[in-house]
């Protein structure tokens, strides 16, 4: 076998070209359980994502999971699905086409596409397409908001991992996190003022939940900084509200296996305000920048019902930045400022024209 990639056709005197790829975690192709479990088989199976030792953990979730799990998480998928495929692609293929408008208006002329960590399209995919396009200054932009081992670190160890296999290697640089960068704790803030705005200023009895994506307890233990960014977002998101501290509360979901993970949890939180007496929850998932299972149907759906059987009154969730313009000025904000230095301006004599063309794509993709 070859040990790099055939090289695709180069043409001499082609400008250069540089491009953002926007990287989110994945999902599966369609709703059934063959599809999920393809998808979760490959999600994993990643060690960073489950460090367990190799051996054990290949007869656990071989032997159990990939046979009990596809048909209960099937039945949770197809009841988000939308007409248009999974939520979540959805959502980062409109931020995509949203994001290059965006930076088209600040002056930038580059690619904008998107990849999965698991599932399709991959990253080694999208990046084989993207140099084919030209492209030799390429910014890796992972959708996580707070840095984790097994959400950023596995996209770039994909991405290094491509790089291996390439003669003539484009020049990469990616964005670590951005838990605390300003626009995004601003549409953050924005999107909750608008709720409650719709819905009325919450009263007395009262908390916002902040709920992130849960990691097992022994991340933290071994110096993964995910909990420190979470509670970092949380806290600037509250002074960002003007809240005090017993007006929210910030939480982790979607607990895996039987390990202890980072506390508290959000299931037993939502119970325990109901029992408390506490009337009205919102509940915000900052760790998402777009909806998708864990927000939709965890949350939106399954967080209620554990609120109400509680004696829990009035349940809101607030939906995710997906495609609001507060968000993608954010977004385009973090891009920007990683690809100082690469040649990416508009000539002035072509920024009007191409400016105008880039607001037309972006508006078509978000009607």
């Amino acid at each position: 076998m070859p040990r790099y990639l055939p090289e695709p056709a180069w043409r001499h005197g082609s400008p250069a070209q540089t491009a953002v790829l926007l990287i989110n975690l994945g999902t599966p192709d369609a709703p059934t359980a063959p599809a999920v479990r393809r998808y979760l088989k490959e999600f994993l199976s990643d060690p960073r994502v489950v460090e367990i030792p190799r051996p054990i953990w290949w007869l656990i979730l071989n032997g159990i999971i990939l046979r009990v799990r596809p048909r209960r998480s099937a039945e949770k998928y197809a009841s988000v699905w939308a007409a248009e495929g999974s939520p979540l692609k959805v959502h980062v293929e409109r931020q995509a086409t949203l994001l290059r408008g965006f930076l088209g208006q600040a002056g930038h002329r580059v690619v904008v596409d998107y990849a999965m960590r698991y599932g399709e399209p991959s990253i080694p995919a999208k990046l084989s397409q993207l140099k084919a396009g030209g492209c030799t200054r390429i910014l890796l932009l992972p959708l996580y908001p707070q840095y984790a081992a097994s959400t950023t670190a596995t996209a770039v160890d994909v991405a290094c991992g491509w790089l291996q296999s390439v003669r003539n290697q484009p020049e990469i640089r990616t964005v670590r996190s951005f838990a605390d960068h300003p626009g995004y704790i601003a549409a953050l803030a924005a999107s909750v003022r608008e709720h409650w705005a719709s819905n009325g200023q919450p009263g007395a009895s009262y908390r916002l939940v902040m709920s992130f994506h849960g990691l097992p307890r022994y991340t933290l233990d071994k110096g993964d900084p995910y909990h420190c960014e979470c509670q970092k977002s949380g806290r600037l998101l509250a002074e960002a509200l003007s809240l005090a501290a017993e007006q929210y509360q910030i939480c982790f979901q979607s607990r895996f296996g039987r390990a202890e993970w980072l506390q508290p949890y959000t299931a037993p939180t939502l119970k325990a305000l109901g029992k408390q007496g506490v009337q009205r929850v919102d509940v915000i998932c900052p760790g998402f920048p777009a909806d998708c299972l864990e927000t939709l149907e965890e949350i939106a759906i399954e967080g209620r019902a554990e609120f109400t059987r509680a004696g829990g009154t009035e349940y809101h969730y607030v939906p995710c930045l997906n495609e609001r313009d507060d968000w993608l000025h954010a977004l385009a904000d973090i891009a920007a400022g990683h690809l100082q230095g690469w040649p990416t301006r508009l000539p002035t004599d072509q920024s009007s024209l191409e400016v105008s063309a880039l607001r037309a794509r972006a508006a078509g993709a978000s009607s």
